[in-house]
């Protein structure tokens, strides 16, 4: 069972979130506004950018990359890019402070790429939030891979598709990326051979918005992406990788290889064995949780059984054809009401020969592994141990050899 201070605080917290969502209810937007774009809210623990190499070894910072819908990024470049004497922190250090890698990118190490989606029941949380930060640093370092945490709009101000609109745009802006990076190494190497000096050009779009991200052009490696989502965020994942099969070399060169569900948000009208035993559940119980739904899907008659909301709708087809998706690890937790319908997920994806293991964590609760305040805990620090190792299976240059 969880400890005595875990419900204590999941009582807090249950309070806090009802009372927020409440709040958000009775506010006077109604609809989905571009222009109204929210990322975060202002009463959250907020962890700035760090473009150096930090004590934990990771560097960070924020792009925002459409000034209509406010999406933003944050990157994570941990510190094993640096491969080199020429890239040595003290070298490399930028006129802002921040770490440089060389111009065109040679001598650099290639990195995995996972793209991360954040929770917050559709309303809460941020990429810049300190959880957020916590768990995409030690992501970064478990995985030696550059993590993007996409700031993603939030409810009621941005109502479905918005979030899942800014999950598609944040992996088309990632495989636009590497394709303009490709073009300035090429036009780069081409004044090199001709005699040229370089002298800072750099390939940019056509209303110079998209100039190339330097870490990314330096590290990036396109071909080994993986989608990974919390909560919400793992709904959002999920669609995400569901967009790059049916998009399929409309994102080239980024290729997704694996996708990775933590304790996935799912929810329908016909409740589950889970759903009604552990429905007063710590942390997230179902009562406030419909409240965040009901904040976040359209206006309209609540249905829980949305393609939002329910990826196993009974009776209709399933909007892709399952055995096409990208390999699925799940993560669920035994005291959590949302567990059956991650469990039906994964396994329907296996009886279709796609690889989805399942990692079922005793006495853990909806959060438990990328909340801040639990994160220090063992079963966290095991379930993100785990994680990575699978992960790696994929990410791996040489090939599948790492056995999960």
């Amino acid at each position: 069972m969880p400890s005595l201070i875990l419900k204590v605080y999941s009582l807090l917290f249950k309070y806090n979130l009802k009372r927020q969502l409440q709040t958000l209810i009775q506010s006077p937007v109604s609809v989905s506004d571009p222009f109204n774009g929210v990322v975060s809210r202002a009463d959250e623990s907020i962890v700035t950018s760090n473009p150096t190499f930090s004590k934990d070894g990771v560097a960070t910072k924020d792009l925002h990359i459409d000034p209509l819908t406010c999406l933003s990024l944050r990157i994570f470049l941990p510190q094993s890019a640096l491969i080199s004497s020429t890239n040595s922190v003290a070298g490399t250090e930028g006129a802002y402070g921040g770490y440089q890698p060389d111009i065109n990118g040679k001598g650099c190490k290639k990195l995995p790429v996972i793209l991360q989606f954040h929770g917050g029941a559709w309303v809460t949380g941020g990429n810049d939030t300190a959880s957020s930060d916590v768990f995409c640093r030690k992501l970064a370092k478990s995985c030696d891979a550059i993590v993007i945490a996409v700031g993603y709009r939030l409810a009621p101000e941005s109502r479905f598709p918005a979030a899942f609109e800014d999950g598609v745009m944040a992996i088309k802006w990632l495989a636009k990326q590497a394709n303009l990076a490709e073009c300035s190494r090429s036009s780069l190497d081409k004044r090199i051979a001709n005699g040229e000096k370089y002298r800072g050009r750099q390939i940019v779009d056509g209303f110079g918005a998209s100039m190339v991200e330097p870490w990314l052009a330096a590290h990036l490696d396109p071909s080994r992406c993986v989608l990974l989502g919390v909560s919400c965020g793992a709904n959002i994942a999920n669609y995400v990788a569901r967009y790059a099969v049916e998009a399929g070399k409309l994102l080239d060169p980024i290729t997704v290889v694996a996708q990775v569900l933590i304790y996935p948000f799912f929810i329908g009208n016909i409740p589950t064995q889970s759903e009604l035993k552990l429905a007063n559940s710590y942390l997230y119980d179902k009562a406030t949780c419909i409240l965040a739904w009901k904040l976040f899907l359209p206006e309209t008659d609540l249905d829980l059984d949305h393609i939002a909301a329910n990826p196993l709708i009974p009776g209709k087809e399933t909007p892709l054809n399952l055995k096409h998706m990208p390999p699925t690890l799940t993560v669920v937790a035994q005291y959590d009401w949302m567990r059956d319908r991650a469990i039906a997920y994964s396994e329907e994806l296996r009886r279709v020969n796609v690889d989805a293991p399942l990692l079922d964590y005793k006495d853990a609760v909806h959060d438990f592994a990328t909340l801040n305040a639990l994160q220090k805990m063992p079963k966290a620090q095991a379930c993100l141990e785990d994680i990575s190792i699978w992960v790696k299976k994929y990410i791996s240059l040489r090939g599948n050899e790492l056995s999960y």
